[in-house]
């Protein structure tokens, strides 16, 4: 092989195990525990591998950087666009998502379901089934009389900015479950969490029918990924 074809070809990437054994991922996680490294070093021991033009350090942190280095985003992604990243299989994208999914239930792990007696538990209950969809969905949470969960249902599914919801269905789910407190949460896609006139109104109807049955609507929760409206905190309810 001649000095010209050296110079026209491609440069090999330097693989991590050749690199100085203080850089390497694994082994500066032993040595200094995790706190001290990057998401991206994170990501690259689950995966362990890149491609052939990128580590794995290299490859996990421009799927970060390509998702504004979230690793909320990253964690909501389809396989499907994971799999689009040369290197990434789906074994590897199912493997960085059930990280991602660890750490929000981690996050998760201080709420008590024995006793659901605030906005702000309400919405870390809800946090797992509402913060990845597209479209509104509501659910009734039942509780028992200390506050604790009977168990929630979905009552009601719509279009990005509206569900319909029928006020005899919740509180069929409410007396059947023998719920004598209930909670509607719904989900607001757009990312804005102030409640408009239909939820209003809503609320308004669903607290005047639970007067009448004898339940109690403890409160109405508008849901976005990272903040909520209660209408119980803001004396509406």
């Amino acid at each position: 092989m001649d000095a010209t074809t050296n110079l026209n070809e491609t440069p090999r990437k330097k693989a991590i195990c050749d690199w100085d054994v203080n850089d390497r991922p694994r082994e500066k996680f032993m040595a200094e525990g995790g706190q001290k490294l990057k998401a991206a070093e994170l990501l690259a021991i689950l995966v362990g591998s890149g491609n052939a033009e990128e580590d794995a350090v290299t490859l996990m942190q421009r799927i970060l950087d390509d998702h504004k280095g979230s690793l909320k985003r990253v964690g909501q992604l389809p396989i499907s666009e994971l799999c689009r990243y040369k290197g990434i299989g789906p074994a590897k994208a199912v493997t960085i998502l059930a990280a991602c999914e660890f750490g929000v239930r981690r996050a998760l792990e201080g709420v008590d379901i024995a006793k659901l007696d605030s906005s702000e538990k309400i919405y870390h209950y809800f946090y797992p089934k509402l913060r990845h969809l597209e479209v509104e969905e509501a659910h009734i949470l039942l509780l028992t009389q200390r506050l604790g969960v009977i168990k929630s249902v979905m009552i009601g599914r719509g279009g990005l900015d509206r569900t319909m919801v029928d006020i005899r269905v919740a509180l069929r789910e409410a007396i059947v479950g023998k719920a004598p407190h209930i909670v509607l949460c719904h989900n607001h896609p757009s990312g804005d969490c102030t409640p408009s006139a239909a939820d209003n109104k809503l609320t308004s109807d669903l607290k005047r029918a639970c007067d009448i049955v004898g339940i109690r609507l403890i409160d109405h929760i508008v849901f976005t990924d990272g903040n909520y409206y209660s209408y119980c905190d803001e004396g509406k309810i």
